[in-house]
């Protein structure tokens, strides 16, 4: 009985010290949220390259040294079987939206580059070595005036290594499309956080 008794106790020991670790790693990922797992980003990757009727099939994302926020690129496709023109890029909340982006020679909005027919893609932002930029920043705080500059990440890109990641929760899109002659808008929102790991500003 001694040594029924002993093993457990052994057990319920050991079970404390991974339960213990487990909680200790959990509170570590919540307190740092610009240091996202190889997990979180894979998920957010599957699930965004899978989304419809728009899915993002190429990324990136890294810091303006200049200033705090983040800088994105995103290759976007069509998955869905209508046309679709992308109006608004959503973060956090339904208040928290850009309708543009900034071109050389100024604002533009989305949907005079963002039109897309089934299975075309089209990109917003710039990194990856496109001709051209769309750009569109990320911020973690409030209160943004430009219409291409997107409030309420979680957490954006660093300048210097570790170069973190940029979370955004709510991620989604707006957009227009035609069903029977009909426009039609309606919004794609993500279940799963916009979550991509940074890279060197440079």
């Amino acid at each position: 009985m001694r040594a029924i008794g002993q093993g457990a106790t052994e057990y319920l020991v050991l079970l404390a010290v991974v339960l213990i670790v487990a909680l200790v790693s959990v509170a570590l990922l919540g307190f740092f949220p610009g240091m996202a797992s190889d997990a979180q980003i894979t998920q957010s990757r599957t699930y965004w390259s899978g989304a419809s009727p728009i899915s993002i099939v190429e990324w990136s994302a890294r810091s303006n040294p200049s200033a705090e926020r983040g800088i994105m690129y995103f290759r976007l496709r069509n998955t869905g079987a209508y046309p679709i023109t992308i109006t608004k890029i959503f973060a956090k909340n339904s208040t928290n939206y850009i309708s543009q982006a900034y071109l050389s020679a100024g604002p533009a909005n989305f949907s005079s580059f963002l039109a897309l027919a089934p299975g075309e893609e089209s990109f917003v932002g710039y990194g990856m070595g496109v001709a051209s930029t769309r750009e569109i920043d990320f911020y973690t705080t409030s209160g943004c005036s430009d219409p291409y500059k997107l409030c309420g990440a979680d957490s954006i890109c660093q300048p210097t290594a570790p170069y973190g990641t940029l979370v955004v929760r709510n991620f989604g899109f707006e957009y227009v499309t035609v069903i029977d002659g009909q426009p039609v808008t309606k919004r794609q929102v993500g279940t799963a956080p916009l979550t991509i790991r940074c890279g060197s500003p440079t």
